[in-house]
């Protein structure tokens, strides 16, 4: 029995995962993942589940992404709070080059990004006390770590809170310049 129902979304390859919960007096179940009902968007393994926890609301994280040949497929979804989550297409070859599309995830919403390889991907909490589960199809390459800058003008993201707090890492990500030729497999 299939849990879910994946929307495509403007960006070719993301995918809105609206999650079906099953549900009585003691609460709910909601599957995350199963690779035979998942095989169609998600096919291989998962490699690494990632957890993370932002305490501070207006907090952003990212925007990350991995160099091939370690690019990296994620599955991302809020356990608890609010998130506006991003993700921006880094694909040379793609018709929506730099364009990058951002949705609420939440625990209320009980929604998932499913973030194809070669895009950056990052988040700003909309709550305070915010969890997220990823799920990776490929496992964390440090020297195959990139990453964008946040507030890059050229990407124009209008973040819907005030920064609150952001790590110094993702402070030090690079601007885009006239170099930049994005992802190629």
């Amino acid at each position: 029995m299939i849990r879910f129902h994946a929307q495509n979304l403007p960006l070719e390859g993301l995918k809105l995962i609206d999650f079906q919960s099953l549900g009585d007096a003691r609460g709910n179940l909601t599957r995350l993942f199963c690779s035979t009902g998942m095989l169609p968007i998600w096919p291989g393994a998962i490699v690494q589940v990632n957890h993370t926890q932002t305490t501070a609301r207006g907090a952003v994280r990212g925007l990350h992404f991995q160099h091939p040949p370690h690019a990296e497929r994620k599955l991302v979804t809020c356990l608890r709070g609010e998130v506006w989550d991003v993700a921006v297409d880094l694909r040379a070859d793609s018709p929506t080059f730099l364009q990058w599309h951002a949705q609420t995830l939440s625990a209320a919403n009980r929604r998932a990004l499913l973030i194809p390889e070669g895009f950056a991907h990052g988040f700003q909490t909309r709550t305070s006390d915010v969890e997220m589960l990823y799920f990776h199809s490929a496992a964390f390459t440090p020297e195959a770590e990139g990453g964008l800058s946040p507030t890059d003008p050229k990407l124009g993201i209008p973040w819907p809170e005030p920064v609150s707090l952001i790590s110094e890492r993702d402070q030090t990500h690079p601007k885009l310049d006239k170099d930049f030729k994005g992802l190629t497999p």
